[in-house]
Formats: C-alpha cells, sequence, structure tokens
C-alpha cells in the first residue's frame, strides 16, 4: 500500500470538496496542489476528473427531497419542467463552448500562473459585485426561490457561467456573482449554482471519463484505492461546505473570499519569480 499515494488523494480529494462550491475555483487549486504534490500527470488529471463526481453527489445528497420531487412530479407539475428547462438553458452556453474550445483551454490555460492571474482578476470582480450590490435600492425582488426563476434568467447566468471555463475563475463564483449582477438575491444565486453543477459537472465528467475508457489510464491496485479515498473526501468536505454555505450566504457576502484570492494568487505569482516554487508552465 503507498501511503504517499493516499496522502495526497485525500489532500486532493478535500481540496476538491472545499472549493467546488465556493467562488475560489476548485480547478485552479487542483492544478496548483496538484502541481506541488507532483500529482498532475496523466493519472493525476484522471483521479482529478472522477473525484468532482463525489462532490456532485453530495449536492445531490444535501436537495435530495427536491429533486426527488422534481423527478417525481415532472409529468404533472408545470413548475418542476420549469426548473429542469432552466437547468437545461444555463447548462448548455458553458458546455457547448466547453466542448469547441476546451483542449485548446487546458493547453494554454491550465498552468499554475494563468490560474493566479485569473485568482486575481476574479477577486476585484467579486468585490466589485459586492459593491454594486450593497449600492442598489431594494425594491423587494420578485424571485424569493429557485422556482421563481424564468428561462432569461437562467440564460443569464448560464452565459456568466462561461467565465469559468477560464482555470482559476470558479464555476460556482462566475454563477453566483454572475446572478447577482442580473439581479438575483444572493441566496438564490447560490442555490441555483448548487443545482447547475449537477448537469454541468455531471457531463463534463462524463465526458472526460469517455475520453479514458477510449484511452485507459493504468489504474493499479494502489491507484485505484487512492481514486477510492479521494472520491470519499471529496464527497465528505463537499457535503460540509454546501450546509455551511447555505447558511453563510444567508448572513454574509462574499467579500473576504475576494481577499482570500487576492492573497493566494500573490503567494503564487511571487513564489515562482522569486524562484522559491518552481511552479510548471
Amino acid at each position: 500500500m503507498d501511503l504517499i499515494l493516499l496522502f495526497k488523494a485525500v489532500i486532493l480529494g478535500v481540496v476538491e470538496g472545499l472549493t467546488e462550491f465556493l467562488p475560489i475555483s476548485s480547478t485552479g487549486h487542483l492544478i496548483l496542489v496538484g502541481d506541488l504534490l507532483n500529482f498532475n500527470d496523466d493519472r493525476g488529471k484522471a483521479f482529478e476528473v472522477i473525484i468532482q463526481f463525489g462532490a456532485i453527489l453530495a449536492v445531490c445528497w444535501e436537495f435530495r427531497q427536491k429533486l426527488l420531487k422534481v423527478a417525481t412530479s415532472f409529468f404533472s407539475s408545470p413548475e418542476s419542467r420549469r426548473f429542469v428547462l432552466n437547468l437545461l438553458i444555463a447548462s448548455i452556453p458553458a458546455m457547448g463552448l466547453g466542448f469547441l474550445f476546451g483542449k485548446h483551454i487546458k493547453a494554454v490555460l491550465f498552468a499554475p500562473i494563468p490560474v493566479a492571474s485569473a485568482f486575481i482578476v476574479g477577486a476585484f470582480i467579486i468585490i466589485w459585485a459586492e459593491r454594486r450590490q450593497q449600492n442598489r435600492v431594494d425594491v423587494s425582488s420578485l424571485i424569493k426561490t429557485v422556482d421563481d426563476l424564468t428561462a432569461v434568467d437562467a440564460l443569464k447566468v448560464g452565459l456568466a457561467q462561461c467565465a469559468a471555463l477560464i482555470p482559476g475563475t470558479s464555476r460556482s463564483g462566475a454563477t453566483i456573482i454572475g446572478g447577482m449582477l442580473f439581479g438575483l438575491p444572493r441566496a438564490v444565486a447560490t442555490e441555483f449554482s448548487f443545482f447547475l453543477a449537477i448537469p454541468v459537472i455531471g457531463g463534463a465528467t462524463a465526458y472526460e471519463l469517455l475520453k479514458l475508457w477510449k484511452a485507459p489510464v493504468a489504474f493499479s491496485g494502489d491507484f485505484a484505492l487512492a481514486t477510492i479515498v479521494g472520491f470519499v473526501a471529496a464527497f465528505i468536505s463537499a457535503f460540509v461546505c454546501v450546509r455551511w454555505l447555505i447558511h453563510y450566504v444567508a448572513h454574509h457576502n462574499f467579500i473576504p473570499f475576494a481577499w482570500y484570492r487576492i492573497a493566494f494568487g500573490l503567494l503564487v505569482l511571487v513564489t515562482s519569480f522569486s524562484g522559491l516554487i518552481a511552479w510548471s508552465h
């Protein structure tokens, strides 16, 4: 049993689970941490794809009552059909662009320095959006829950999500902050981001797994065990994070995450240009 490999699996699983639904970019963190742990080869990339699904299952479990209600009442409830339609509408832009340009984006931007730069730029967008939210006059939005969203609202969030194709931007950050900029209450934008992760990340995971199936990565006994451990770690940490974030957004804004992004991004840039850490390029 390779204990070092298992340790890396736990670290990456926890990183994935804690960052997937926060506006701090799980992909960016996995690229950076994977680079530090020297776990960024083909097997490491396959591992990242698989543990993402653990985080998605955590959302499905947390919102199981809502998902079950939608599934069982789809044919009888216009509200349930509208909910599913909104998720499909919001998913299409990013999934379409990802399919067309995903390979090029990975070749150019999936490296620590571009990720660190995106961390910092995204932070200033979060600060701007939150300040704009604070200065906006409260007109008692008609949107109280995700069931109140229209197809146009869903499309706007879907277009905002396209920014997340740039690693370091954050899918949840793009959808939540984008939703807020388009007038959605913070809590509604956050909850819709949770649901939107299911088809978007689920679809991306299925696509990546299909590619792995056609060009299989060597899953040894130790690596298979490490993948299971990472999957479980991602599920547990994501479940804790989702529950915490639901309560957090009821009383707080996202500016602390912006300062974290700036500090983390600057740390990567400083250690890179000073030569303290030989980040890959």
